[in-house]
């Protein structure tokens, strides 16, 4: 059975990022868009990044065009966007899909171990997965769910 370290993705940059890279972590997965109701939620994503990753957490964003083609913007947009607006400073990826026959591996794996309220395609810009140390799938969280509410999952897997 693979887990959440089998898999890689393109950053913003266009560097392959082994997700094994992050192994012994708290991650926290998200797919973003720059022009959704949800986008002030990098603030609250960062404000996450900021206080745990000394302890072992990370936010991973992963932009998404498949909701209302709200990330329209190539890679160098996006981060600029995610830097000048937010200050982001957790780890952005390649813009994917996340539902389809053009999903990225990865989200076809983070849905087949968390399904949603009404099944498991992911029904828009920024659902949350969180990921324990040991790479198991614990939580999903719907696009309304604000990353200050999850501060009590995070903190009981540091």
């Amino acid at each position: 059975m693979p887990s959440i370290y089998d898999f890689t993705a393109n950053s913003l940059a266009g560097e392959a990022v082994p997700l094994k890279r992050f192994e012994g972590q708290v991650l926290l997965i998200v797919n973003t868009a720059s022009a959704c109701g949800f986008t002030p939620q990098y603030h609250g994503l960062e404000a996450l990044q900021k206080e745990y990753s000394p302890r072992g957490f990370a936010v991973l964003g992963f932009p998404c065009n498949q909701f209302g083609a709200q990330e329209p913007g190539d890679a160098s947009q996006i981060a600029a966007f995610c830097e000048t607006n937010y200050a982001v400073t957790f780890p952005m990826f390649a813009k994917i899909d996340v539902n389809g026959r053009n999903e990225h591996p990865l989200y076809a794996y983070l849905k087949s171990q968390k399904t949603g309220l009404l099944g498991a395609s992911i029904k828009w810009n920024f659902t949350k997965f969180l990921i324990d140390r040991s790479g198991k799938v614990v939580g999903r969280y719907a696009p309304t769910d604000r990353p200050e509410a999850l501060k009590k999952n995070i903190e009981a897997l540091l």
